[in-house]
């Protein structure tokens, strides 16, 4: 079973042995809604599945229950485990997704996964470029048919990632048990740009850790010892069991969070709202610089 990370030999060896195996895609652009699934129409891995952040990923109606605000808010745990048996997933299968963006869509989905009980999913190491980097094969097209039968999908009692909501984090900023790594490019973190949400800068206190910089110059996850080593420097005599991301919807923080999962941390919290729900919510505090 993998849970973290799957290299591209590995995974063409599943797809070879015909093991039990669903494939996503999530390639996205959060400035071009549509340019995602025109990518992966343009080439994808044979029998991956395409995966909108915005439709299979979040719920925007504001009628249907949201587990977290934000631009991206999260679906509630029954409605998306109904979305994935509606796509066919059983229980017992392993997961595989991969984008063209660094992790940066793919690792939502992964996330959201391990929220539901599911351990059985894996991030292609290197996305779809390290795919083809090794000669493997590709297609085009509009991929699979809709599953004909659901599968036996379910959410597990219990969430199996940890969540954190604003209100609670906002009652907790200033504890000294608690640490906020903030996935957002420097700029953003420190308050002198904002493209997309109402309000720049950052939780007070909160640490900046840009996803990319988990990845090496070819594209995949810097190994476990040198992870292991980048966050102790960061964190300082913080407890890592205290951590908890966040970027500005929920999604770039998860390479952050799969990171110290490589690192051996295990499952780090989330805050899925991010800074566009922190920006929404009543007495929240913010720091610039």
């Amino acid at each position: 079973m993998y849970t973290t990370l799957i290299d591209a030999p590995s995974l063409q060896r599943l797809i070879a042995d015909r093991q039990p195996l669903a494939l996503f895609d999530c390639s996205f652009d959060l400035f071009d809604a549509s340019a995602g699934s025109r990518q992966y129409e343009e080439v994808h891995i044979p029998g991956a599945r395409y995966a909108h952040l915005d439709s299979l990923l979040s719920e925007k109606s504001p009628e249907q229950p949201r587990a977290s605000g934000g631009r991206h808010p999260l679906p509630s745990r029954e409605a998306f485990a109904l979305r994935m048996r509606e796509l066919g997933l059983t229980r017992g299968t392993q997961v595989v997704v991969y984008d063209r963006q660094g992790a940066n869509y793919c690792g939502r989905l992964w996330w959201m996964l391990q929220w539901c009980g599911h351990q059985a999913v894996a991030v292609l190491d290197g996305g779809l470029q390290a795919w083809q980097a090794a000669g493997l094969p590709t297609e085009a097209g509009p991929g699979p048919q809709p599953a004909q039968v659901p599968g036996d999908f379910e959410a597990s009692p219990l969430p199996g990632a940890p969540v954190v909501g604003a209100l609670d984090l906002r009652a907790s900023v200033g504890s000294p048990r608690l640490t906020i790594i903030d996935a957002r490019a420097p700029a953003r973190y420190r308050g002198e740009t904002e493209p997309l949400d109402p309000v720049a800068g950052h939780i007070p206190g909160a640490l900046n850790r840009p996803f990319g910089d988990n990845l090496g110059p070819d594209g995949r996850f810097k190994s476990p010892e040198l992870l292991h080593q980048e966050f102790s420097a960061l964190l300082g005599h913080r407890d890592p069991a205290g951590v908890i991301h966040h970027c500005g919807s929920g999604v770039s923080a998860v390479p952050n969070v799969l990171a110290m999962a490589v690192a051996g941390w295990g499952i780090t919290a989330l805050f899925p709202g991010s800074w566009s729900e922190w920006c929404d919510t009543p007495g929240a505090v913010f720091a610039r610089g």
